[in-house]
């Protein structure tokens, strides 16, 4: 595990080190597979170690989709059901091929109770996550699709954003919509009139900012709240 470039493994001390070796099991998933359908999650925790993995949710009557998290290298999950044990109604699907770093969840729950270095970083993570959420919720709530676009791309190359930095690198229209509640072809029209008033520049599944203050301006009002 060492090799991989994740901040908890930094900080670790020998013991715990070797409880995180003798425990931890590395599993891997490909592209498109949709994991955890067996009520995995209620008995192992995860930790990533590359790739992506996304959670949403889904309104069966019309296909939409929202995404919550896509969670990328040193990414946690389900902290939910680690914390409280209940039944998390999400669903996951691997975007990029993925190795998790597989812990048995009563065994992190121990940690939780009893290691001051697991504590250390686990709840700063949950509190990030958190105001995630929180902005999620509020963005989708009060601003139009184009703003929050706006805002998206300037996250995206934003260093100091750890939800979001780099996020966009090989993603698809479509999954880029499923972040901002939307549908493809809401973002392919909003992302045309970007590129036809010089703001963005478009290469392949990339997209690069010609014109930082005019995105600045179409997100101001979501950059300050």
């Amino acid at each position: 595990m060492q090799h991989y470039e994740i901040e908890i493994f930094k900080d670790l001390d020998q013991s715990f080190e070797q409880q995180f070796s003798k425990y931890g099991k590395v599993v891997p998933f490909k592209k498109k597979e949709m994991p955890f359908a067996d009520d995995r999650l209620s008995s192992y925790f995860y930790i990533v170690l590359k790739g992506k993995i996304k959670s949403y949710q889904m309104n069966l009557s019309n296909g939409k989709e929202q995404t919550l998290f896509i969670y990328r290298q040193g990414d946690m999950f389900d902290t939910l059901i680690l914390l409280d044990g209940k039944p998390h109604d999400v669903l996951y699907e691997v975007l990029e091929d993925v190795e998790l770093l597989e812990f048995p969840i009563e065994k992190v729950r121990e940690w939780l109770r009893t290691n001051e270095q697991f504590n250390r970083h686990f709840f700063p993570y949950l509190a990030s996550q958190m105001r995630h959420t929180e902005e999620l919720a509020s963005d989708l709530s009060l601003y139009n699709t184009f703003e929050r676009l706006s805002k998206l791309l300037l996250q995206n190359i934003d260093p100091n954003n750890k939800h979001y930095f780099q996020l966009l690198q090989n993603l698809s229209k479509t999954e880029i919509a499923k972040l901002l509640g939307t549908v493809r072809h809401v973002i392919e029209r909003h992302l045309k009139v970007l590129e036809n008033n010089q703001t963005i520049e478009k290469r392949r599944k990339n997209i690069f900012i010609k014109d930082v203050k005019k995105l600045l301006t179409y997100s101001k009002q979501l950059l300050l709240h």
